[in-house]
């Protein structure tokens, strides 16, 4: 009403209004503190002596971004990231800190929701749903059902992650049942994940509570979820990119678009730097017919729609937090500047907010719990034959795995990987609990000429993994991650030719994004320079243990077959 001054008024904007698709010009925006406060053609009214007046000349403005599945605990501390996300017009995060969790627990989480705290982004939390993967198989530390009791009592935490074994809802695990039974009496949103399931397996799933689904990547997976009632993130990130196998059909047919929304699922530091974030989704839609209020909508309102957080955030409108971006046009979606809650985090291509680093406890920089130091011995794999034939993983991609065999010769009684056959030897060792629990395997469709690949960091598991034609160059790359306390690393000839540090909880690093940026392309250019088949390596040791997909996996309890859940041997 204009009792008392607004903080700023925005006039001249041309605004992109996400709750009737238009676009209207000679708007006026007034905000007091963190919010809106009045949205129309006359602010004057709310303009006192200390109201700062901002002309926008016609520029157009927008709600902020949203990415409503990401997993932020990968390579940089939540500070390093807002940093760059700012950048693209991202002012909302839905964390799902999985993977710290599998490695320090509940201690882990909390941990992170403080480090994702008093940042000039949004960072909100999910429970972690996936954890554990496997009971027969999985090792990695969870959150109780208690504790998750607790953590949902956090102001940031709105509910739980993805619960992406899905034949635990089908089935009816007790356990599952009680965590969903439990978020659902306490009005949390429950995420997805539905790879693989349809008709009577997805509707039981979707029964349960659960109503989103990052998973589908084509049309025809999309629209059955749909027609279910379940809200859509069509991902396109550096996992997977969805968006061409979906946006031309959903243009083509014309369904409701209001439960459609855009996610990363978690970004390396070379595709942040290369496409941006959400801004790259709206580009990348629009490139392929997609009209800009509806990819922006998908982008900000559907989001906090979908978690219920419609009220606060998602629109530019009175009441609403006033997170909002300027933009020159509406073709390039680089923001020129960046409001969170009224206040200029970003211009012109820059941070102009202190972003604060975070103190870290020691404990969560002393994961790699292994005390003993390795030798060539601890990687032999014995066998008083000449020659014998072994199991073998087979990488049909960095991530997918069959199985396959192989005749090796053996050397003074050990089994030796065959440069020749692209066989290696894979190793997987308990480094969260600091047991002398081990399994020693073979890999094949590597590639790389180099004595040994090795890493601290695996989606949710995060056994020490490492890949190796010597078992000497093996061992001094078990030894310098232990030493250093996490990390992936190269070594060749006794020599370490590419470290990336991951020191917080052996899977994200406490360096600046810039020198993190660094060390990753020269670790993946590293590997595919010196012969390997596959352009992203790195997330070869990542996957090597992921129970979720197939076919054949090792963790330190042995190599496993996902889909017949049982152990197989060495030796074929």
């Amino acid at each position: 009403m204009g009792d008392k001054k607004a903080d700023m008024v925005f006039k001249n904007c041309s605004l992109v209004n996400v709750y009737t698709h238009e676009i209207i010009p000679h708007t006026q925006v007034a905000v007091i503190r963190d919010r809106i406060a009045y949205v129309g053609p006359d602010a004057s009214h709310t303009a006192g002596q200390n109201t700062a007046v901002i002309d926008l000349e016609g520029k157009y403005i927008t709600p902020g971004f949203a990415d409503p599945h990401i997993h932020i605990d990968q390579f940089v501390m939540p500070s390093e990231l807002a940093k760059q996300l700012l950048l693209c017009g991202t002012t909302s995060l839905f964390s799902d800190p999985i993977d710290i969790v599998s490695v320090c627990g509940t201690r882990g989480f909390y941990e992170f929701v403080k480090a994702s705290s008093n940042l000039p982004i949004r960072i909100f939390h999910v429970v972690p749903g996936g954890l554990p993967v496997d009971r027969k198989f999985s090792h990695g530390k969870t959150i109780n059902l208690s504790e998750e009791k607790s953590a949902i009592k956090l102001d940031s935490v709105v509910g739980l992650g993805e619960v992406f074994s899905w034949t635990k809802v089908t089935s009816r695990d007790p356990t599952t049942m009680k965590k969903l039974s439990s978020m659902l009496e306490n009005d949390c949103i429950i995420n997805g994940h539905t790879a693989g399931a349809s008709d009577k397996k997805l509707n039981a799933y979707i029964s349960s509570g659960i109503l989103s689904c990052h998973e589908p990547i084509d049309y025809d997976q999309v629209m059955e979820r749909l027609r279910l009632g379940m809200w859509i993130m069509m991902r396109e990130g550096s996992i997977r990119r969805d968006l061409k196998n979906i946006i031309p059909k959903i243009l083509a047919s014309k369904p409701y678009l209001n439960r459609l929304m855009f996610c990363s699922d978690g970004l390396d530091p070379v595709d942040m730097t290369k496409f941006g974030h959400i801004d790259h989704c709206i580009r990348e839609s629009v490139r392929i017919g997609m009209d800009v209020v509806d990819a922006i909508a998908m982008a900000s309102k559907n989001c906090f729609d979908y978690y219920n957080m419609g009220k606060d955030l998602g629109g530019i409108a009175p009441g609403k937090l006033a997170d909002m971006l300027v933009f020159d046009d509406l073709e390039k979606i680089k923001p020129k500047r960046v409001f969170v809650g009224g206040r200029l985090v970003a211009s012109n291509g820059s941070v102009v907010t202190k972003i604060r680093k975070p103190s870290l406890p020691k404990w969560i920089t002393k994961t790699v719990k292994i005390t003993k130091k390795f030798t060539e011995n601890d990687f032999a794999i014995k066998s008083n034959k000449p020659k014998v034939s072994v199991n073998v993983i087979e990488m049909e991609t960095e991530i997918i795995t069959k199985l396959n065999t192989a005749e090796l010769a053996t050397n003074n009684g050990n089994v030796v990987s065959s440069i020749e056959k692209d066989v290696w030897k894979v190793a997987a060792f308990d480094r969260t609990f600091g047991s002398a629990k081990h399994a020693l395997g073979f890999l094949k469709n590597f590639g790389a000429d180099v004595g040994a690949f090795a890493s601290t960091w695996s989606f949710h598991e995060n056994d020490m993994m490492i890949i190796g034609s010597s078992d000497k160059d093996m061992a001094y790359a078990a030894n310098h991650l232990i030493k250093s306390q996490g990390g992936m690393v190269v070594v060749k000839e006794g020599k370490i030719i590419s470290f990336l540090p991951l020191q917080v909880g052996g899977i994200i690093s406490s360096n600046p994004f810039d020198d993190v940026l660094e060390r990753f392309v020269k670790l993946n250019s590293t590997l595919i320079e010196s012969g390997c088949v596959f352009q992203r390596p790195h997330l070869i040791p990542l996957f090597l243990p992921f129970l979720a997909l197939p076919s054949i996996r090792i963790l330190y309890s042995g190599m496993i077959d996902v889909k017949k859940r049982s152990f197989i041997d060495v030796f074929a």
